[in-house]
């Protein structure tokens, strides 16, 4: 039995890549760049554009700051270890890691819930949107979802920093719960428990945003005017939902009953790709499908090639 606290992961992830470490540095480097630059792109354009606070923008904007939250403990952590001889990180790095990694996954799933929920009361109840979708309720979802994704993610990271552990190899890029838990001398139930609560949280979400769309197509085969409004506010957010919600449930599932020898690169890139894909995607589709930001991306550039000239 180890000394927890004392102990260094040995992350095995990247065993791979050690004949090309310098290529991927570079990749990642220039990728991590170019998704922070994308999300604070649409943050400062809807922050600054009073036309855009709208709640539906107002969420979106959390979205992409929720986008930066992630990837800026997922890619300085990568980028390190790229540019070392070993993977490795001590145990509190782990768990803080960890803490924030869940808290980001927990919060971009709540919020495409709150997304889905204010979509069909636009949708299907237009009429009563401002009364039901106020200013205030709006604070109060962010507040929520902020809060509750936290609350989630900390009672997690207490309930493994319980356990004593005797291994230290993690057979990832990054640390996730499972592969630490995995690594215990002791009865792990309660963990088991606590992530069975989750995943029925997360299934009640699921089923908001389930019966979310089903009303919303219904609402939309009535009129053109509907069946347009669907596909440029609602179907951005089913491509993220989508990819989201694929990459999350593979990883889960793999991790806990899949095999370590087989679909090793599929088993890899879905371990990553919601930690990758959405921050870069979500900004990309939502400035290119919504009229009003795609608008005014046009007239920030016109303006800067003005300037220019």
């Amino acid at each position: 039995m180890e000394n927890s606290t004392e102990m260094l992961f040995v992350l095995q992830g990247l065993n791979d890549t050690k004949s090309s470490k310098k290529t991927y540095f570079v990749v990642t480097l220039l990728v991590y760049i170019f998704t922070t630059l994308v999300n604070l792109t649409l943050i400062s354009i809807i922050g600054l554009d009073r036309k855009l606070h709208d709640p539906m923008f107002i969420f979106l904007c959390n979205m992409c700051v929720n986008g930066i939250f992630g990837v800026s403990t997922f890619y300085p952590k990568i980028l390190v270890d790229l540019s070392s001889d070993v993977s490795v990180t001590p145990y509190k790095a782990c768990l803080a890691q960890m803490l924030v990694i869940y808290s980001y996954i927990f919060c971009e799933f709540t919020t495409l819930a709150v997304m889905a929920f204010d979509r069909y009361v636009a949708i299907c109840k237009p009429l009563k949107y401002h009364s039901i979708i106020t200013p205030r309720k709006v604070a109060n979802f962010l507040c929520f979802t902020w809060l509750f994704s936290i609350s989630e993610s900390a009672i997690g990271m207490g309930l493994i920093a319980r356990l004593p552990l005797c291994g230290f190899n993690i057979d990832k890029i990054y640390c996730t719960s499972w592969a630490v838990v995995k690594l215990s001398c002791v009865d792990t139930t309660i963990n088991n428990i606590y992530g069975y609560i989750l995943t029925i949280i997360h299934s009640l979400e699921a089923g908001v945003i389930f019966v979310s769309y089903v009303n919303i197509i219904k609402a939309s085969a009535r009129s053109p005017e509907e069946r347009s409004k669907f596909m440029q506010t609602c179907l951005p957010h089913l491509i993220s939902l989508g990819n989201f919600t694929v990459a999350i449930v593979f990883d889960v599932m793999y991790a806990r009953y899949g095999s370590n020898t087989s679909l090793h690169t599929l088993r890899s890139f879905m371990s990553v790709e919601y930690l990758v894909v959405p921050p870069l995607l979500n900004p990309l589709i939502y400035g290119l499908k919504l009229n009003q930001i795609r608008r005014r991306i046009f007239r920030v550039c016109n303006r800067k090639t003005s300037t220019l000239k």
